[in-house]
């Protein structure tokens, strides 16, 4: 049964060549070796890989939409006797026809480039919530694969050049004729020698071994906007893999990985703080200075009378709103949470003071409160439970 390679990639069938490459691209950033390590996430990755080779091919996309699998390569055999024997399955049959010129004669597509795009790239970056809120430009030190130095991406050793192939002709492909129920038919596989290049390299760079790029760690700068959050990706254009043969290079993405603050609490463009303030500052009001995360010192106002739990507002003191196109839009909020802290110390002076003051405010014997409908514990249990 021909494998759903659509499916595979999450496309529908009409898609376009865009949205394939969109979505292959989307799947191998997060089911990438580098990235996910699972044996299950490396299976889909090969999956992927195929489906995406497979659909971006245009005649290997026609034998699936006919209903074939052009990567199904195996013979099938036995005692009836297949009419396709012979055959590496329905893509040699579609070759056949959508490949062949007039004649029988075989039509080849030609040899494949030996320069080939770079892969993308993955790296986790640290940051603190302050360079969160500000951005900043950080250097980092990338292990990715470099155009050689020595060959400078051509893979041949000094004084020598590639050489056309001898077993396909340059042709990167070879053919063979088969005979089956329609006749003589010629089928065309990539040259074993050459691997459908066309070419071979008789003396590769010691450097390189014939590749064109070599592994080695290089510095990147990442201009980290303000705003960012744990999770987000920055791309870094062309900052990835070179590919094979000195091939461009694929992008690069910095993760945010966001460090958790000792005082700062963040949630979407809000933060959230605790304020410790000593009752007779709840009970009397006052301004008293409070820190910030990016604007220093503010001038916070307690209200007389402000309880246990009460929550102050500071609009514009939280974190900037990043917006898809990376444009800062204004800042979310700084939630400042009251903790009024009671002593548990007193001396014989204070005592006498808050007796005295117990006793002026009719406060000498404490009382349970009313449950009735303006509000408190009971209340809330009420209406929890007739929900």
């Amino acid at each position: 049964m021909a494998r759903d390679y659509y499916g595979i990639l999450g496309v529908a069938k009409n898609a376009s060549d865009q949205e394939i490459k969109r979505a292959y691209r989307k799947l191998a950033r997060e089911l990438h070796p580098d990235v996910n390590p699972s044996e299950d996430a490396q299976h889909k990755f090969g999956e992927v890989t195929t489906a995406y080779e497979v659909l971006s091919d245009p005649q290997k996309r026609k034998i699936v939409d006919l209903g074939g699998d052009p990567m199904d390569n195996g013979a099938r055999g036995g005692g009836g006797g297949d009419p396709f024997a012979g055959f590496g399955g329905l893509g040699d049959i579609m070759d056949a026809f959508f490949g062949a010129a007039g004649g029988g004669g075989g039509r080849g597509r030609g040899p494949r480039s030996r320069v080939q795009p770079g892969s993308d790239a993955l790296i986790r970056l640290g940051l603190s919530l302050e360079e969160c809120a500000t951005g900043v430009d950080k250097e980092i030190a990338v292990d990715t694969a470099i155009v050689c130095d020595l060959c400078r991406g051509a893979g041949t050793a000094e004084g020598t050049s590639v050489k056309t192939c001898d077993t396909c002709g340059g042709a990167g492909e070879v053919q063979s004729v088969q005979r089956s129920f329609l006749g003589q038919v010629v089928t065309a596989r990539p040259c074993p020698v050459c691997r459908g290049f066309g070419e071979v390299i008789p003396d590769p760079c010691r450097q390189c071994g014939g590749d064109g790029r070599i592994r080695a760690r290089r510095n990147v700068t990442a201009k980290i906007p303000p705003g960012v959050g744990d999770g987000m990706r920055i791309r870094l254009s062309g900052q990835g893999e070179v590919g094979p043969g000195g091939g461009p290079a694929g992008d690069l993405y910095v993760e945010i990985d966001e460090t958790p603050h000792e005082v700062f609490v963040r949630q979407g463009h809000d933060l959230h703080c605790n304020f410790r303030i000593p009752m007779t500052t709840a009970a009397l009001g006052a301004t008293v200075p409070i820190a910030t995360l990016v604007d220093g010192d503010y001038e916070l106002d307690i209200e007389p009378g402000t309880q246990p739990n009460a929550e102050l507002v500071l609009t514009g003191k939280g974190m900037p709103r990043l917006r898809s196109s990376g444009r800062v839009d204004g800042r979310g909020d700084l939630h400042v949470h009251i903790d009024v802290q009671v002593p548990t110390k007193l001396d014989d002076a204070q005592r006498e003071l808050l007796v005295e003051l117990a006793q002026q405010r009719g406060e000498e014997a404490p009382t349970l409160s009313s449950n009735g409908k303006h509000g408190g514990l009971f209340s809330k249990l009420r209406a929890k439970n007739h929900r």
